[in-house]
């Protein structure tokens, strides 16, 4: 387990994603709590760069899902949630989930979101230096707006030890962030382009047999109704490289991630192993002790 009392935490993720586009990003939350579970790693913040009600809501139940929470102790994970640009129209994916009220869920209106630049900015504040990845599955919104701030660069310098960026369509939406983002960005870079997604897919039949430890899983109904078949897996690849970077699953060229084609079994292997994990909870939250004024 993770050094909570006197020692440094296990290395913190921020997960900053177009929740509900496809069922990639969802499925990469559940690799990150697999991480968590395994003590590599622990998801410090969630943010929505999709600007829906229900996509928040839709990650929010993925959320209490994994983490058990609500917890009089603990508090509860703020979902934040852009609010720039149209609200779109749900995906057949969203309203499999966020129409079961049977799931639990802590959003219901606007006001239970949270401001998803100040939810990042927070989260980075309260790691040790160089003890925070970023993963994002999305457009570079809501990261850009973090760069903004008065005086986040040297944070983000100071607290990122690397960014990892789930290329494609999402993440080229908003064209302006993602040219702020890449000019930008202070710390390591590393991408993985749709075309490693594409060659190493999640595999569609351990939905049915690698998630059946529960009746009611969000996942399960979330891909019953987009999927029929392997997905590709951009967001996955990316989760995994950015806490398993050491592990060589992928090679780094410059920004861009690659895979050898004969790694592709034992990296699917990996994706399905810990996006099916049970849940385990959430950590507690510590702070790094404070300088004395």
């Amino acid at each position: 387990m993770p050094q909570f009392f006197g020692g440094k935490p296990s290395i913190g993720v921020v997960y900053d994603a177009s929740f509900g586009n496809s069922i990639d990003s969802a499925l990469a939350l559940a690799l990150l709590y697999g991480l968590q579970g395994k003590s590599e790693s622990r998801v410090i913040s969630v943010t929505v760069s999709k600007s829906c009600l229900n996509a928040a809501i839709f990650a929010d139940i993925l959320v209490r899902f994994y983490t058990g929470e609500p917890n009089p102790f603990m508090g509860i994970t703020p979902i934040g949630l852009s609010l720039s640009g149209k609200m779109p129209d749900d995906t057949a994916m969203i309203a499999s989930v966020v129409g079961k009220p049977d799931y639990p869920r802590d959003i219901t209106k606007m006001n239970d979101t949270a401001d998803p630049v100040a939810t990042i900015r927070n989260a980075l504040t309260a790691q040790y230096d160089q003890n925070a990845l970023v993963v994002l599955a999305g457009p570079a919104t809501n990261l850009a707006g973090v760069l903004a701030l008065p005086g986040t660069v040297p944070l983000i310098k100071a607290k990122v030890k690397r960014l990892v960026i789930a290329a494609g369509p999402d993440f080229d939406s908003d064209a302006a962030a993602a040219k702020k983002l890449l000019a930008e960005w202070p710390s390591p870079i590393a991408i993985a382009p749709p075309e490693l997604g594409a060659a190493i897919p999640f595999p569609g039949a351990a939905i049915e047999k690698d998630f059946a430890w529960s009746d009611k899983h969000p996942l399960v109904d979330a891909w019953r109704a987009v999927h029929a078949a392997d997905a590709p897996a951009t967001a996955l690849a990316a989760a995994l490289y950015a806490v398993r970077a050491e592990k060589n699953y992928f090679t780094l060229n410059g920004r861009n991630l690659s895979a050898d084609p004969a790694k592709k079994e034992e990296i699917q292997q990996v994706y399905v192993e810990l996006a099916s994990t049970k849940p385990v909870g959430r950590p507690p939250r510590i702070r790094p002790p404070q300088k004395k004024q």
